[in-house]
């Protein structure tokens, strides 16, 4: 096992405005000892993955609010395979309407973490689930 802290990138893509949720998060991540990023808001899929390549994470975690979750994340994780990032574990975070969860799942998505998830749990799962460096 590795001594080195988890790289998480924390993403707000679109114009969604809203980032009090993935500050909160990022915040949890942090204090839990993991190396967080926080990219800020209106990202565009290519520049979430050109930063996630240059930071060199384990874990992408984005916070989707805007309801474009289906058209999104799908770019975002092919624009992280475009660059060899496959082993990159990619988490959202939102207002995920259930439906949608096996969508996103299916594109590649390792877990949907919707309204009112605990930080402890989200800091568990990756614990659990980053793939190590």
């Amino acid at each position: 096992m590795s001594s080195l802290p988890i790289r998480v990138l924390v993403a707000k893509p679109g114009l969604d405005g809203h980032d009090r949720g993935a500050k909160v998060v990022a915040r949890g991540l942090r204090d839990a000892g993991m190396e967080v990023i926080y990219t800020g808001l209106h990202r565009s899929p290519i520049q979430i993955a050109e930063a996630a390549l240059q930071e060199d994470v384990q874990v992408v975690g984005l916070s989707v609010l805007s309801g474009a979750h289906c058209t999104l994340v799908p770019k975002i994780v092919g624009a992280l395979a475009d660059r060899g990032l496959d082993d990159v574990l990619v988490v959202v975070g939102g207002i995920i309407p259930e439906a949608d969860v096996a969508i996103l799942e299916a594109d590649g998505v390792a877990k949907v973490f919707g309204p009112g998830s605990r930080v402890e749990d989200i800091v568990g799962y990756i614990r659990t689930t980053a793939p190590s460096r």
